[in-house]
């Protein structure tokens, strides 16, 4: 007989499907399901002791977070963060971050400045005794305190599905490219002092759109080094700073 789930008084006022979210997302997100790891249903339904109807609502969620991935005759499992993916989940976040930034910025406090200035000293202090896995989270601390702040929800909403999705690399993309860290250091630094200067929103758009897809061109190269050559793989970053500004 399986034995119930333990739960806190605050995870016992969740719904079933609630809790069942939480419970497959944070294995995912701990790397106890791994690409590729197999959901079954009665398995974890009887881990916390609830019906398969609410882990089945729960996978759903997953599923549409980009997460969990369905397959006739396989059913539900982690699902795998290919190359391709990857590729289109950067360009994408490089858009919808880069409007977020600026739609942000205006509504930055020096309190919010002064707390991105302080993640990102942390994350300098990591760089000679570098832990790529440390290092991602402080970034993704960093840049939610510049995009936090987005009015428009529904941006807000893509940003996050973003950062989501690259969470399910599992590997930080620092791993491979350690050096890219340093770059991306003095990046923030840089997008900071534009936000501080009361900069145009299209520029800071630009400079943060053009911080993310330096970090996707980087993790490219190291591909097209370590792997056999493939067909030609589509353009990663859209036009320079100058083609967009010398074309509309």
């Amino acid at each position: 007989m399986s034995r119930p789930h333990p739960t806190t008084g605050q995870e016992a006022s969740l719904s079933k499907s609630e809790r069942a979210y939480r419970f497959i997302r944070e294995a995912i997100d701990e790397g106890r399901f791994v690409p590729g790891y197999r959901l079954v249903l009665g398995q974890i339904a009887g881990e916390l002791d609830i019906s398969v109807v609410p882990v089945r609502e729960a996978i759903r969620r997953l599923e549409a977070e980009g997460l969990v991935t369905f397959e006739r005759n396989v059913g539900a499992q982690v699902a795998m963060l290919h190359e391709t993916e990857y590729l289109f989940t950067m360009q994408t976040l490089a858009l919808v971050e880069g409007a977020a930034t600026s739609m942000s910025a205006a509504y930055l406090t020096d309190d919010h400045l002064a707390r991105a200035r302080e993640i990102n000293e942390r994350m300098r202090r990591t760089l000679d005794d570098f832990d790529p896995h440390a290092f991602t989270a402080l970034n993704l601390e960093f840049h939610t305190v510049l995009f936090e702040e987005c009015p428009n929800p529904h941006v807000l909403d893509l940003v996050h599905r973003g950062w989501r999705r690259l969470n399910a690399l599992r590997d930080s993309t620092f791993s491979f490219v350690p050096g890219r860290a340093r770059e991306s250091v003095a990046e923030h630094d840089g997008i900071l002092e534009l936000i501080a200067a009361g900069a145009q929103p299209l520029e800071i758009e630009i400079a943060a759109r053009d911080h993310r897809t330096a970090t996707l061109d980087a993790m490219l190269a190291y591909q097209a080094e370590h792997q056999p050559p493939t067909a030609a793989r589509p353009t990663s970053s859209p036009p320079s700073t100058t083609d967009r500004r010398n074309h509309p």
